[in-house]
């Protein structure tokens, strides 16, 4: 009951409905390619951790962050539905943002914008998926938030960014914690055995083995709190306080022999995160500061002694 309703996400990559904004002036989050998995042999710096200062194996992510551009800088108003946009200048754009959407021709620029009732500043950024191994030429589209201290300052640093790359150690940085938000792998239509973990019944006890049970009058299908068959995965969720392990431009670094399955290999920025991450491989995971980062992870990335880059197919 945690998750509900148990959907397919409207889109493959996530939307996130609460970004939070920083204190300086920098873009909110990111977003990369899942690429794939590995380990690594890294010296144990956690501060009260039992094999402190010990060599230790850990699973590793890669995801490959290309540049991002900014399309579109957005300032939204007050309004009785909650917030509401009321202005949108565009900068120059790439011809495969045509792809998506249908760019402005006439831009508007922030002279013509009251400040006294612009309550919040954000921008359009797209992706560049085809700087990276996706090998795709529609990118995808997604709002950020601008942090600043005053409203000014916000729009004047989002007007700086316009039509231009932000590259990912301008928003990210080696020992930090991370929140990945992302839609995870599709699984189809599956039954409540699988679906909810429902333990198979005796085989006498009713009509069928692998079902929710009775409760007489109570167990109708209306009832959502029962376990009942419907969708599993692809749906939208996020996970919490990833250790950014490394962050590097050069992707010769993290190059694996005959490139990463169901990927191939890597051609722009990347970093790598500790433990797993949802989704499938070649799909957009977002990216942002960690809201409640934990106190049990160091501060700072650890010494990486030992990157495991050969071939995971066996070979």
């Amino acid at each position: 009951m945690q998750f509900w309703p148990r959907v397919r996400a409207a889109r493959p990559y996530p939307r996130i409905r609460n970004q939070l904004v920083p204190q300086e002036a920098r873009l909110g989050g990111f977003a990369g390619y899942k690429a794939g998995m590995t380990h690594l042999q890294i010296v144990d710096n956690r501060p009260n951790a039992m094999t402190k200062g010990e060599v230790i194996s850990i699973p590793v992510t890669i995801i490959e962050c290309p540049p991002i551009k900014v399309a579109s800088v957005r300032l939204y108003t007050v309004s009785s539905n909650g917030l509401k946009l009321s202005k949108e200048i565009f900068g120059k754009v790439d011809k495969q943002l045509g792809r998506k959407l249908t760019v402005a021709k006439k831009e508007v620029s922030a002279a013509a914008v009251d400040l006294d009732s612009v309550v919040d500043v954000r921008v359009n950024v797209y992706t560049q998926p085809w700087l990276s191994g996706v090998e795709k030429h529609k990118p995808e589209l997604f709002e950020l938030s601008v942090g600043g201290k005053t409203i000014a300052e916000r729009i004047a640093f989002a007007q700086q960014l316009l039509g231009k790359e932000v590259a990912v150690k301008d928003v990210l940085k080696e020992g930090q914690q991370v929140d990945v938000f992302g839609v995870t792998v599709g699984k189809g239509y599956q039954g409540p055995v699988k679906r909810f973990g429902l333990h198979l019944r005796q085989h006498k006890a009713e009509k069928t083995k692998r079902g929710p049970g009775s409760l007489g009058g109570w167990s109708s299908p209306r009832m959502w709190t029962v376990a009942h068959a419907g969708q599993m995965g692809f749906h939208s969720r996020y996970e919490r306080n990833k250790l950014v392990v490394k962050l590097s431009e050069n992707p010769a670094e993290f190059q694996m022999s005959g490139g990463i399955i169901h990927y191939g290999r890597l051609k722009s920025h990347f970093i790598v995160v500790k433990g797993s991450v949802q989704g499938e491989p070649k799909r957009l995971v977002r990216l942002m500061p960690s809201r409640l980062p934990s106190t049990r992870l160091p501060a700072q990335a650890p010494t990486i002694e030992y990157a495991s880059l050969s071939s995971k197919q066996g070979k």
